[in-house]
C-alpha cells in the first residue's frame, strides 16, 4: 500500500489565513501604545529575574556563559537536526528525507521573510536595542568573561534585536515538528527544547522577551504559513528529492551514514 503524501501540493486557505492573522495580529498588538507598554514592563521584569542572578551565582553564570557562545548554536542545530531526521520518532522513516529537505527550504523562506521584515522595521522605526544595552543594571557576560568573548563571542547584546532570529528558527522547528507529532511526550520534548534553547539570549540580555514571543513567533508563523499551507513545501521538497538523488546514492554506500533514515529511505 502506498504511503500518503507528506505534503499536499495544494493551497490550504484556512491554515494560511490563520498563520497570517495570528502573526499580523501579534505585531499589531505590539504596536499599540498600551500593548507595547505592557510588553515592555513585563520584559523588564523578566529580564531582571533571569539576568540579575548572574552577578552572584557562579554556576548559573557559567551555564549561560557556555550556552551564549556562538559555537553552542552549532550543538543546538545538531540536536534539532538529529530529532528531525530520526525516523519513526515524530516523522516516519520513509518520509525523513523529504521532511528534512522541506524544512531546509522553509528555513530559506524564513530568511527571505526576515530580510523583508528588517527593511520594514528600519523604515518604520520599529527596531530597538537589546536590554543589556538599555538597562543600566544589566549584568553582561562579555564584561565578566572578556577573554572568552574575544575568542568565541558571547551573544549578550545587539543594536537590532527585533525580531529574535535565533528564536524564530527554534520556533519554526517546533511548529514544523508539532504538525507531525502525535503523542504528548513528543510535544513535551519539542517545546521543552524550544524553550530551553531560547533562554540563553534572554538571560544574557541579547533580546527582550517581545523579540521572541512577538517577533520570533510572527516570523515563524509567516514562514510556516507560506511554506506548509501552500504548494511550496511539496513542490520544493519534491524537486530537491530528484536533484539530490545521486548524492544520496553515494551516501548509501558509506557504512555508518547509510544507517540514517534520511539516507536509507
Amino acid at each position: 500500500m502506498n504511503k500518503p503524501a507528506l505534503f499536499q501540493a495544494r493551497w490550504n486557505v484556512r491554515g494560511l489565513l490563520l498563520c497570517n492573522l495570528i502573526a499580523f495580529g501579534l505585531i499589531g498588538l505590539w504596536l499599540l501604545p498600551a500593548g507595547h507598554a505592557l510588553f515592555t514592563s513585563f520584559d523588564e521584569w523578566l529580564f531582571h529575574l533571569l539576568n540579575q542572578p548572574l552577578a552572584d551565582h557562579v554556576v548559573w553564570r557559567s551555564i549561560w556563559a557556555v550556552s551564549s557562545m556562538r559555537p553552542f548554536d552549532i550543538i543546538v542545530g545538531l540536536i534539532l537536526l538529529s530529532l528531525l531526521i530520526r525516523g519513526d520518532w515524530v516523522i516516519e522513516a520513509i518520509h525523513a528525507r523529504q521532511a528534512t529537505l522541506a524544512f531546509v527550504s522553509m528555513l530559506v523562506l524564513l530568511l527571505v521573510i526576515r530580510a523583508l521584515f528588517d527593511k520594514v522595521c528600519d523604515a518604520m522605526g520599529w527596531q530597538h536595542h537589546s536590554p543589556s544595552l538599555v538597562l543600566s543594571d544589566a549584568i553582561r557576560l562579555s564584561d565578566l568573561y572578556p577573554h572568552i568573548d574575544s575568542h568565541l563571542e558571547l551573544k549578550d547584546g545587539s543594536n537590532q534585536s527585533f525580531p529574535g532570529d535565533h528564536a524564530s528558527v527554534l520556533l519554526i522547528w517546533g511548529m514544523f515538528m508539532s504538525i507531525f507529532a502525535r503523542r504528548f511526550g513528543q510535544y513535551l520534548v519539542i517545546w521543552g527544547l524550544v524553550l530551553l534553547f531560547s533562554m540563553p539570549r534572554l538571560v544574557a540580555g541579547a533580546h527582550w522577551g517581545q523579540d521572541d514571543y512577538i517577533g520570533g513567533v510572527a516570523m515563524a508563523l509567516l514562514a510556516l504559513g507560506w511554506g506548509y499551507y501552500t504548494p511550496f513545501a511539496a513542490g520544493v521538497s519534491g524537486w530537491l528529492l530528484r536533484v539530490t538523488q545521486p548524492l544520496f546514492r553515494v551516501l548509501q554506500r558509506l557504512p555508518l551514514v547509510r544507517c540514517l533514515s534520511v539516507v536509507s529511505a
